[in-house]
């Protein structure tokens, strides 16, 4: 961002503006020998030449150019500001649940009842946009885990991606700890002083090679911090399965480990959220946003360019033109 203004770089040289009336007197109000005519009626009826009435331009010549000398001396000049802002990010990766059980119906959109992933998709879309300054990425994770999207600063790329997301595109079942392994993969060898994964879930670990725990252990080691959130409905939840014969509704009873997840978010330096709703899913990226922020600082960088010139310029003409004068068309004779 820059910034274009004007000023004197030596502006105490306009006090001598003061002295303007000085010399506006000393040009029209000085007083010379003159000769005593002895009518004064006389010397009223005598018409002055174009000599005589152009006199005075010879003592404004003087005036103005002394005014854009003043000018001149002060320096006029032109300057551009430019802010420039340099911007510390964060690393971020959101690690999303698209298992099977993520098709429960016990959230509300927009008045309408719909699954879990489409209320997840939609906070998510909002909390990225307001991340502008900060690289992230997207895991998802179901049965297995695989990178979405890797580490951007191009958010728009990332949204598409999460706007493609469907329940059951990694599997049926839940490998949270592969889902941190895979994240670790990504943020390790990042040189940003905040590495940040939150992990979206609203499961139990069921499948993977991975212990969710020992992959926290090995996030903690190379300074990653997590963020769990624990999403759904407490007791049974009804789910939608599609049949031959339409769709049909079960219900189906919570499996969110809740004290694997707690423990992984306070062993890496975290926190552990609950949601129930959507208040409550907003609510906590509203949270995690003002507890993870980019660090910014202004660097301000001045450039000047010298218009002194303007009024010097003109100054010297004006003086050229009056020695002229006084050399040709107002010479005086002996």
């Amino acid at each position: 961002m820059s910034q274009t203004f004007f000023h004197f770089k030596d502006p105490y040289y306009l006090l001598l503006i003061l002295l303007v009336p000085v010399l506006y007197y000393w040009e029209f109000y000085k007083r010379e020998p003159s000769i005593i005519y002895p009518s004064i009626a006389r010397i009223k009826k005598i018409k002055p030449s174009l000599k005589v009435r152009l006199f005075p331009l010879r003592a404004w010549l003087k005036i103005i150019a002394f005014i854009f000398i003043v000018f001149g001396l002060a320096r006029f000049q032109k300057g551009k500001k430019t802010l420039e802002v340099i911007t510390h990010g964060v690393d971020i990766v959101l690690a999303i649940d698209t298992s099977g059980s993520m098709n429960a119906l016990d959230f509300k959109l927009r008045g309408k009842e719909v699954d879990r992933l489409e209320v997840i998709k939609d906070v998510v879309n909002d909390f990225v946009k307001t991340r502008r300054s900060d690289r992230m990425g997207m895991i998802v994770f179901g049965t297995m885990a695989f990178t979405q999207c890797p580490l951007t600063l191009d958010h728009g790329v990332l949204l598409s991606f999460l706007k493609s997301l469907t329940i059951g595109m990694a599997g049926e079942s839940t490998a949270i700890g592969s889902a941190i392994g895979t994240a670790v993969n990504r943020l390790k060898e990042k040189k940003s002083k905040s590495k940040i994964l939150i992990l979206l879930t609203d499961g139990a670990n069921t499948a993977g090679d991975i212990d969710p725990i020992q992959a926290a252990e090995i996030a903690k080691a190379f300074g990653i911090k997590i963020y769990c959130i624990g999403v759904g409905s407490r007791g049974k939840v009804p789910i939608k399965i599609e049949t031959p014969f339409g769709p049909q509704y079960q219900y189906i009873q919570s499996d969110l480990d809740e004290t694997s997840l707690k423990k992984i978010s306070k062993m890496t330096g975290g926190k552990y959220y609950r949601a129930t709703d959507l208040g409550e899913l907003k609510q906590i990226y509203t949270e995690i946003d003002s507890l993870e922020k980019s660090k910014s600082k202004v660097k301000e960088h001045m450039e000047y360019k010298e218009l002194f010139y303007v009024f010097v310029i003109p100054a010297i003409l004006l003086l050229l033109l009056y020695l002229l004068l006084d050399l040709t068309y107002f010479r005086r004779t002996p």
